[in-house]
């Protein structure tokens, strides 16, 4: 699939000739950020960092906290990985600095070895100087304690000359089972599809800057459909993961999706239709996830209005449960004046007492029907709270998959009642 990238000197995305030459200035990555991480992982590279001429961790901290990303340069330490891994990146891109030693005191499912060559051969010192290395040597050396590479060709890089398929073909052989990466050069989604078949992604800048690529077409370009019409199922699932429904997408539906951000999908009978254009039940599309087989979609998205279901259901399935359904239902009450939410909103220091209360009970009972009593309880009272901040429930969520992503563990100590 196809792995975007952001390039940043100054505070500026850039894309570079040959990671010298200056060819675009795209100003600040946050709007960029936002357009790529509707396909996942987005490679954010600090190249002041990589050159040891100053750094941008503010802004690409924020930029993690948008979305899934990948984040290198300047990575040469075991601190400076741990920094990167708890502000939250999905995985970290450690260049000449990937020794046995620093690989290995890193969890290996979160680790990228970049390795950028000339000819086959490894370089170094921003692509400056030649190591001596085999590239591929390299690769199979590195393998077992990363979890991919990210390969540059370096003398493709910027041009949109096109990749080289044969290289990155070796390089997918030696690198065993850990994904592959190719980046320099690629400027048609015919090399992405390509890519993907023999087991690898692509990162794009230049063709996506330019608009030589599109990210729906680079989406649609591994894709694979058994029917007559082409087109793809599309399981469509809220932020919690909820499934909704299930849609059809076509290269066109696809695009518009991509474009407008919106749920945008191809009826089999009517032609295409946006979610929400005429009852108001939009969705905003956040996220799509091709499956392993490439023939199947998931469109991630924040359902607006009643539901889904024409039937006015919020999934074609009837009803949903749980806590999605709690916070919703707490979004809807507390308007209406009387009712216990719009008591708690109104009244803060009511709101403070019921946690503090409900946290108390829980922490005192041992049995297990009480604990379960005193959980909803206590769950209850915090979506209000988080209401009244406007927090939502996915927002939280989002937050403790942040926490699971940090190596760095805070001592677990009770602090003093105030």
């Amino acid at each position: 699939m196809i792995i975007p990238s952001i390039d940043i000197v100054g505070g500026h995305a850039v894309q570079l000739i040959g990671g010298e030459a200056l060819a675009l200035d795209a100003g600040d990555p946050t709007p960029l950020m936002e357009r790529f991480s509707v396909v996942g992982e987005v490679a954010v590279i600090d190249i002041d960092a990589a050159r040891g001429e100053g750094e941008n961790r503010e802004l690409i901290a924020r930029l993690c906290r948008q979305g899934k990303t990948r984040v290198g340069g300047g990575i040469r330490d075991l601190a400076t990985a741990r920094t990167w891994l708890d502000l939250g990146a999905e995985k970290i891109i450690i260049g000449t600095a990937a020794t046995p030693e620093l690989l290995g005191s890193l969890p290996r499912d979160r680790v990228i070895v970049a390795l950028d060559s000339r000819d086959d051969a490894v370089l170094s010192h921003g692509w400056r100087r030649s190591t001596g290395e085999s590239l591929l040597d390299r690769v199979a050396a590195l393998n077992h304690l990363c979890a991919g590479f990210l390969i540059t060709f370096v003398e493709r890089e910027g041009r949109l000359e096109g990749t080289d398929l044969d290289r990155a073909k070796k390089v997918i052989d030696a690198a065993g089972g850990a994904r592959v990466t190719i980046a320099g050069g690629v400027s048609t989604v015919d090399e992405v599809a390509a890519l993907d078949r023999l087991g690898a992604d692509a990162q794009v800048g230049m063709a996506l800057y330019t608009g030589a690529i599109s990210l729906a077409e680079a989406v649609a370009a591994p894709l694979v459909s058994e029917r007559a019409d082409g087109l793809w199922p599309t399981v469509v699932v809220d932020e919690g993961g909820v499934a909704l429904g299930l849609v059809w997408s076509s290269p066109e539906s696809l695009r518009q999706a991509v474009e407008t951000r919106r749920g945008v999908y191809q009826s089999r009978s009517r032609g295409i239709w946006a979610k929400g254009a005429t009852s108001g039940a939009i969705q905003e599309l956040l996220r799509i996830d091709a499956d392993c087989d490439r023939d199947t979609l998931r469109f991630t998205v924040r359902q607006h209005g009643p539901g889904f279901c024409h039937t006015g259901d919020r999934t074609c399935w009837g009803a949903d449960h749980g806590l999605g359904r709690l916070q919703r239902r707490i979004l809807t009450v507390q308007g209406e004046p009387g009712s216990n939410t719009r008591k708690l909103l109104d009244d803060p220091m009511l709101l403070a007492a019921k946690i503090r209360e409900e946290a108390g009970e829980l922490a005192a009972t041992g049995e297990r029907e009480q604990v379960v009593a005193e959980a909803a309880d206590l769950l209850y009272f915090l979506l209000v709270k988080a209401a009244a901040s406007g927090v939502g429930l996915a927002e939280i969520e989002n937050e403790l998959d942040r926490r699971e992503r940090r190596v760095t563990r805070r001592a677990m100590t009770a602090k003093e009642p105030h």
